[in-house]
């Protein structure tokens, strides 16, 4: 039998429809996605303003900073990554170098941490003998002073690999980016000239983290304290190409104001904040769904989602080949994020909706462009 041939020699690939395989796994840092577990932890006993957050990465350890007493406190998680099984430990001074201490953030060994205030306008680094465990901390006698760009520093943050440090400040309410010539060692910082302004929203920023590829920040605002601002980097680690792509609203599952520390757990799956307003850290779920249709496996889909997901496409056909296929999908309301590769019915990405929906796809030029339409909602 001669093969089909369609318009311009293009050939098709596949006759039969055949179910395809759908591959269902998670991301971290979905902050649009972010869920209060209804879990938190009051900080009362050892510190009434509790400001810098961190935790270890098998989240077995909670550390808290704060300018109530001036130190940093150390909690042990009895079951990971629950701040509600959060029980005190230990606290280091850091009152000889620092009033008003603000920022805190750990190096990912454990063995040194670092901290900034709004008095000194310096960053102090300390050194631990055995990691994680501040009785054994002490100051490394190395600082570096931040007064040229920022007079109020707040937030801190640093590169995964200690090469690049990162000042969030409420004088300029802006993030400026410094570089290390030695990795965690902040006496080698220089200013890279390079800074981001996050003046538009707020006028009392307080927090700067960045997720594990450093492909996106989240800051926060103590006058505006129920959002958590998400900022997308065109270029890992350079803040010179952020831009606020979203925000996270809270205020519907926690009332109190006052953000004073963010931090995420290592995979990105869990966030936590600090309220220095009622001394409590609160925790929420930032969990993505993705699901990963392989087009060399068949041409039929169907899936239901676990929450707002993103969906991509592997494998298609080399181009000059075409297929066609149909995606089913099982409604709940959660958003669905479609490959920006497609292009649209009516040049506009449909909405998902809680019933069970048909789409199809077709694409000819090996998975440039996929050309998409919602061909039914509501199926019974």
């Amino acid at each position: 039998m001669e093969a089909f041939k369609i318009k311009n020699g293009i050939s098709a690939t596949r006759y039969l429809g055949s179910n395809g395989t759908e591959t269902a796994g998670t991301v971290g840092y979905a902050v649009l996605n972010g869920t209060y577990d209804s879990k938190s932890f009051a900080t009362t006993t050892e510190e009434d303003s509790p400001h810098g957050i961190s935790i270890k990465p098998d989240g077995t350890k909670l550390f808290v900073l704060g300018n109530g007493g001036d130190d940093v406190g150390e909690y042990t998680l009895s079951t990971a990554y629950d701040i509600s099984t959060a029980s005190f430990v230990d606290s280091f001074s850091v009152s000889t170098q620092l009033s008003l201490p603000r920022g805190l953030f750990f190096k990912p060994d454990g063995t040194k941490f670092y901290a900034v205030g709004t008095s000194t306008d310096k960053v102090f680094q300390y050194s631990m003998t055995t990691a994680w465990d501040v009785s054994t901390a002490s100051y490394e006698n190395k600082e570096f002073l931040v007064r040229s760009q920022e007079t109020s520093p707040f937030g801190l943050s640093f590169k995964t690999d200690g090469t690049k440090m990162y000042v969030l400040g409420m004088t300029s309410r802006s993030v400026f980016q410094y570089t290390l010539s030695t990795a965690w060692d902040v006496s080698t910082a220089s200013y890279d000239s390079v800074s981001y302004s996050v003046s538009s929203l707020g006028t009392l920023p307080v927090c700067v983290v960045f997720n594990n590829t450093g492909t996106e920040l989240y800051t926060t605002s103590a006058d505006n304290a129920q959002f958590v601002r998400i900022h997308t980097l065109t270029t890992a680690w350079d803040i010179s190409t952020a831009s606020h792509t979203g925000s996270l609203d809270t205020s519907g599952d926690v009332t109190a104001s006052q953000i004073g520390g963010l931090v995420f757990a290592n995979s990105g799956q869990k966030m936590y904040f600090s309220q220095q307003s009622n001394d409590t850290i609160y925790q929420y779920s930032t969990v993505g769904y993705t699901q990963t249709l392989d087009l060399s496996t068949g041409t039929t889909f169907s899936f239901t989602p676990s929450g707002a997901t993103t969906v991509s496409f592997t494998n298609p056909p080399a181009s000059g080949n075409a297929i066609g296929f149909s995606v089913e999908i099982n409604g709940n309301g959660s958003a669905i994020t479609w490959p920006s590769s497609v292009k649209w019915d009516l040049a506009t990405a449909p909405t998902a909706t809680a019933t069970k929906e048909l789409y199809t796809f077709v694409t000819t030029d090996g998975g440039t462009t996929y050309y998409g339409k919602k061909a039914a909602e509501g199926v019974a």
